[in-house]
């Protein structure tokens, strides 16, 4: 009976291996199985187990946290392109007002905002997750927290964040301001500031919603409310201020307790 009981947790919290090519999928135990279909109502039970735990193991991670904003945008700027330089000046902006600066962890628009909070002396987080293309993390971050689960990740995202900061990016940058937009408009999130860098960038995007989605009626106009477009980080950052003064969030400039926070990482 022990052995049983000891094989079936040892399964349930045994590493779930990377993919490396698309024929090994039936091999992987993490996500790609899960959204494959219907198996055992065994393996879907210790799927849902796994699955609890990863928000456990998540949640200790990020509790002690100060109140955070996360930050998104491409992995494929470099360090010398301009949305790098201006997400690395949001982060700092960001760790100098008290919060800790979330990302995904990776490189690009990722590590800049993670290198402006470290520089700034904030606390630098990474919420990495395993891909088919590893994304190794950036060397910029206090505590990286790596997801299997993409839905796993979001969630936690948007518990710990008080705002979203969205700089020019691909797909996944879509998905992340496309969830938060519908969170807001269903009201299960209120008075979270999402704000887009990069007007140039944006601008097509939030004119189709405009013309089209509103003018369809398939939104409201009141929805784009929930949505910021600028240029100006100062103004970024005064949005987010005001926000997390009507919060009466506990910020106390940039934590000095960083170092203890990182060495509590799970």
């Amino acid at each position: 009976m022990f052995h049983r009981f000891s094989t079936f947790w040892s399964y349930i919290l045994k590493p779930i291996p990377k993919i490396k090519r698309l024929d090994q999928l039936e091999t992987t135990e993490g996500e790609t199985l899960f959204l494959a279909g219907r198996h055992s109502l065994t393996r879907e039970f210790v799927r849902i187990v796994r699955i609890a735990f990863e928000f456990i193991r998540a949640m200790r991670a990020f509790h002690l946290m100060p109140p955070a904003i996360t930050v998104f945008g491409s992995a494929r700027f470099k360090d010398d392109h301009r949305y790098y330089a201006a997400a690395r000046d949001m982060g700092a902006r960001l760790a100098r007002e008290g919060f800790a600066v979330i990302t995904g962890g990776g490189p690009g628009i990722m590590e800049a905002a993670n290198r402006g909070a470290k520089e700034a002396g904030g606390f630098s987080v990474g919420a990495n997750i395993i891909l088919p293309h590893e994304q190794a993390a950036n060397r910029f971050l206090d505590r990286v927290v790596t997801f299997y689960y993409f839905f796993v990740r979001k969630v936690i995202l948007v518990k710990y964040s008080f705002a979203y900061v969205i700089f020019p990016g691909g797909f996944g940058t879509l998905d992340e301001l496309a969830e938060a937009l519908t969170l807001m408009q269903t009201g299960r999130l209120y008075d979270f500031p999402i704000i887009l860098i990069g007007k140039d960038y944006w601008r097509g995007l939030h004119a189709w919603m405009r013309d089209t989605q509103v003018g369809n009626g398939t939104v409201m106009p009141e929805d784009l409310e929930f949505l910021h477009l600028t240029d100006d980080l100062s103004e970024a950052i005064e949005i987010i201020r005001s926000a997390s003064t009507r919060l009466k969030l506990p910020l106390k400039g940039a934590p000095a307790d960083a170092k203890s926070l990182s060495a509590r990482g799970a």
